[in-house]
Formats: structure tokens, sequence, C-alpha cells
């Protein structure tokens, strides 16, 4: 089936968007406008991503010392994309929006990530950007800059990481003081001089747009001179590459940031990675080096503004990674149809004499193609779950929306590292489906497997996300979330019961959550967290397989409803792939799960000399 047949599925038939439209903010939307939108961005992504995927590959950007250029095919694709108004997709009319559902706008935004992630990855930074600054800017500088990114006139980056502090961020040694004695009157906001030295950033440095707007995280130094220690010191700064007035209009003057390099990645190519340096002096502005900058909210509350857009990136992340596990699976998918080797086993052997049979059906391809098609459908019913939270917390009732919250803080370290782990591995699949074509260059499947390698690296690495989970998540509030999304795991599990065929799922199910919740309470039975949080990664992984066995169950309940009503192999292949989940996958958690219930000390307690 293709990957717009199985999205409509999940959109219409499981998630039931339509219901939506019963929403004032939605009221004036139809199936036909949310399959309008699907259209165009299938279209655009078929017609400009797809065929500069490969280019935007082999030709890396490169920089001639003032100007970082990329192929002209990738500058076309970024301006289809401008074009389309998916950037300002779920804003309001009033400021060029068209008030779609999250829920939509990612599914139509996942045609991309699948067409040509590398070139994809500048809108999803650039309205996050933007939406950040719509729930924590200044009425002006939404007006200046969250406008002006949401119309495409400029583009936006995330600047957290430095050199010298990867995911530790409490090490951060940007600093900003003031700018003058007048810097808190200034209309775009409390201006500062920003000094320091920013590390992979994505779209750091480009002529796709007029402008870029960098949001980044610096300390402003106390009466003493020294900046606060922890995170509790970091604030958010606005850093235009150039300098705009009142109205957002370009003043001629370049701004104090400079690009020190570009890094040259494995894959996902199509997107310059910068080094940026703030305030060097390169470029002196205003009578002195020092890049300027507009303070976003309080001064110490940087984090807890970047989270915002670290939150949505995350959910973008893991629909990334689904959407490069799907185009793999698809490249595998008609090459096994294709591609005859090998006959048919009998009683009496094989026959030489007759002719080779195409390797899908192989029961071990199938084996490889079945993986794949859990992996990457399952990963996407998840990412369009929690997009479809998002609408319920914007726009459900109190109490629906405020338990909709809870269950996106609960579901959104699996929905970031679950797709980025196991549809990496379908890509792994991929290539193996392919033998020794599938490790050429001749054929795509290597470039997604090399594409999506960094999603388990950039947004909070896979152990971050573990160390969340476990040392947060599961135990905030007393454990109110995970009790929570035990009952949405349970509901479910009460419904499959009565379904025969599924009966033997929902009970595999039942047991997961119930080994979940013992290995949790036993991970912190002595309220030591290095002893707790040692194995939290194998922890993460038996939580995500756990959830995602719920997904499936959850899909799997739509499909076998409306197969009642006739044999559709579209539907055929959700249980199909439901089954293989449950039978090869979820059996896995055991194993992780031990190491966590005793809280073994092997890594823990293992000497660095020994290594």
């Amino acid at each position: 089936m293709s990957y717009r047949q199985t999205t409509d599925f999940f959109l219409y038939d499981w998630l039931d968007v339509e219901s939506l439209r019963a929403r004032a903010r939605f009221a004036d939307h139809s199936r036909e406008t949310f399959d309008s939108v699907l259209d165009t961005c299938e279209r655009i992504a078929r017609e400009k991503f797809a065929p500069s995927n490969r280019i935007a590959d082999t030709e890396e950007p490169w920089f001639d010392g003032e100007k970082v250029h990329l192929p002209e095919s990738s500058h076309a694709a970024s301006r289809a994309y401008v074009e389309s108004g998916m950037l300002a997709a779920a804003q309001d009319y009033e400021i060029g929006g068209m008030q779609l559902p999250c829920v939509v706008e990612m599914a139509a935004n996942s045609f991309f990530s699948k067409a040509g992630i590398g070139i994809g990855g500048g809108g999803m930074l650039t309205s996050g950007n933007a939406n950040l600054l719509m729930a924590h800017g200044t009425p002006k500088q939404q007006q200046v800059f969250a406008r002006n990114e949401f119309a495409g006139r400029f583009f936006g980056t995330m600047c957290l990481s430095e050199p010298q502090a990867g995911s530790s961020l409490s090490d951060v040694a940007t600093r900003a003081t003031p700018d003058g004695d007048d810097f808190e009157g200034d209309p775009l906001g409390p201006r500062y001089r920003l000094r320091g030295n920013k590390m992979w950033i994505s779209n750091g440095e480009h002529e796709l747009a007029e402008n870029i707007v960098h949001l980044v995280l610096a300390k402003i130094p106390g009466p003493d001179g020294r900046p606060v220690a922890g995170t509790r010191g970091i604030s958010l700064f606005i850093v235009p590459k150039k300098l705009v007035d009142a109205e957002g209009g370009l003043t001629g003057e370049r701004n104090d940031v400079a690009l020190a390099g570009l890094n040259h990645k494995l894959g996902y190519r199509g997107i310059p990675n910068t080094l940026l340096n703030f305030g060097e002096g390169k470029y002196p502005v205003r009578g002195g080096p020092g890049a300027i900058g507009y303070l976003v909210g309080r001064p110490g509350d940087g984090l807890r503004c970047m989270f915002h857009m670290m939150n949505e990136a995350r959910i973008a992340v893991g629909l990334g990674a689904a959407s490069l596990g799907h185009a793999g699976y698809e490249a595998s998918l008609d090459y096994a149809r294709n591609r005859p080797q090998g006959r048919p086993t009998g009683t009496a052997g094989k026959d030489p004499t007759q002719p080779q049979v195409p390797i899908i059906r192989h029961a071990d391809v199938k084996r490889m193609l079945l993986a794949q098609k859990s992996y990457s459908e399952g990963a996407i019913a998840l990412e369009l779950y929690c997009a479809r939270l998002v609408d319920e917390l914007h726009t459900g009732e109190p109490h629906d929306a405020a338990e909709a919250g809870l269950l996106l803080e609960m579901l959104t370290p699996i929905a970031k590292s679950w797709p980025s782990e196991w549809c990496l591995e379908a890509n792994s699949l991929a290539i193996q489906v392919l033998g020794g074509y599938g490790y050429t260059r001749d054929f795509p499947v290597e470039q997604y497997w090399r594409d999506n390698r960094l999603n388990m690296i950039h947004e909070g690495t896979h152990g971050i996300q573990a160390l969340d989970l476990l040392g947060r998540k599961v135990v905030m509030d007393g454990g109110k979330g995970l009790a929570l999304l035990a009952r949405k795991i349970n509901d479910t599990v009460e419904r499959a019961m009565r379904v025969e065929p599924l009966a033997e799922h929902a009970n595999a199910l039942a047991g997961a959550l119930k080994s979940l919740g013992h290995a949790t309470r036993a991970a912190w039975a002595t309220g030591d967290p290095e002893e707790a949080l040692a194995n939290a990664t194998p922890y993460l992984q038996a939580f995500g397989h756990t959830v995602l066995a719920w997904i499936w169950l959850e899909v799997g309940l739509c499909a076998h409803g409306r197969l009642a009503r006739g044999r559709d192999d579209l539907l055929q292949g959700k249980l199909s792939a439901m089954r293989y989940f449950f039978r090869y996958e979820l059996p896995r958690i055991g194993a992780w799960l031990q190491v966590v219930e005793s809280r073994d000390d092997t890594c823990r307690r293992m000497d660095e000399a020994w290594f």
C-alpha cells in the first residue's frame, strides 16, 4: 500500500480527524480541504524534493569565504515549500495561516521528510522558531520576527549546543551583557550584546531567505560579573543575521554573527550544519563587537522557553525518522517484488529446471519487509497520535486538554527516540533486502540509512531521552502521568479482549504493561538515582515497545472493525504488521526489563581502566 493510503487510514479511519471540524477553530475545514493540503504537499514533495534529494547529498553545502552555496534544486524546493503556505499552516487566518489541525499539518509535512529530509529540515526549524515566539515573545517580536518567518521571508534556527557543551546546557559559555544604558527601551525587546560560539547549528548560514533569525541560549552575568550557575541562569535571545527596524525592514547592517565553518556530515547533507561565532568582531555593528540580541521572556527563563520549540521538534524528528523508515521500506518492497532469485524448496528439494521466483516469496525476505512495515507504520501512527494530542491540548475541553498535555509529557521521549532507533533498523533491513545493491549508491536505501542515523543524536540523544523518561516523566506528580498512560492502555486491552482474533495480543499487552510497572517500581526501590538510572536506556526500549504494541493494538481494532465490511489488502496489511509486532517484537522487553528490575550494575561498576 502507498504511503498516502496509510496516512489517510490513520487520519480518517483511526484518528477521526474529520470530527475536529466540530470545533470552532477548524469549522471552515472539511475532508476536501484536508485532502487538498495533503495532495499539494505530496505533489511538491514528488516534483521538487525527491528529484533533488540525491543532488543535495552529493553536492554538499560549501563556503566561498562570504556565502554558503547550495544546489539550485535546493533553492527551488525551498521556494516551493514557502509558496505552499505550510510554514504557517496551523496559524490563525489573521496572520496568513490556514488554521489546520496539528495532526493534518504534520501528516502533510511528512511527505517532505520522506522525499528529502535534508532539504525540508529548514522548514521545521523555521516554523518551530516562530511558534516559540508566538508563545513567549512580545507582540512586537511576534510581528517583526515570527510573522516574517511564517511568510518565508526570514528563516529560523535554534542555537543551544556549544563546542564544549553539547547536551550539558548548564555549561554554556555564551554571555549576554546589556547594550547601553537604554537597553531596556528597545522596541524589539531588551537589547544585549552576545559573545560566544554555537556548534551543530542547522541552517545557520545560507541564502535561502532574506534573513536568518537565530534563537540563542546565553547567560547574563550578575552584579558580581559572574553568571548564575546551572540552567537557571540561561536566557533566550533573538539574534538576527541582519538587523531590522521596528517594522521588520532590513536596516542594511550585518549583525556580528560569523560562520566559523561547516560540519561535513555522514548524511542529512541537504541542510548546512554550522559552527557560528557570535560577537567575535568580524562584523562590528553600531560601534563595536558583540552580536546584538533581544531578550525573549524574562532573564533565566531561556530553557523553559526553548523547550517549547524542543518538544515540538522532538515529535517532528520522530516523524522524520518514521518517514525515512517508510521510504526505505517502499524501495526494498519494490525491489523484492521485481528481483528474481532462488526457487521454492519442496519436499524433494529445489527444482533447478523451474524459473527463479521474486525474492518477496521467500519467508525471510517477508520477515524483513514485515519488520520494516511494523516499525515505520507503527512509528507514523504514534507521531500522528501525538499530533492529535496537541490538537486536544489546544482546542479540547479543559479536562480533556489537561489529560492530553499530561499524556504528551509521557509520550514525547518515546515519540522522539523509538522511531529514531527502530526506523533506522528498518533502513538497515532495507539495505539487507537489496543485498549488495543496497550497499551501493545506485539505490537510495543507503542514503536513507545515513540520513536517518542523525535522529538518535539530535534534539536530545537516545540516552538523554531515557534519563528524562525514567528519571523524571514516570515519577513526576507521584507517577500521575504513568498512571494515565496505563489507564489508556488498559482501556484498549479491554476493548480488544472482546474481539476474538485480538484477544491473544490484548493479553500480551496486559502482561507487558504489568512487567513495565513492576520494573519501574523495582528501579526506584532504593531511591538511589545512580542505581535506578544506570539502565535507563533498556527501560526506554522496553517502554517504547510497550507503547508501540498499544498503538498497534489500537490500529488493529480499527482495521478489524472495517474488515468486517469486506476483504481489503490495506487492512489485512495492518493486521499482519500488528501480529508481527506482537509475536516478534514485544517479547524482547523481558531481557530489557530484567536488568532494570535487578538494578544490574555491570555497566555502572565497570572501571574505565578495564576498557
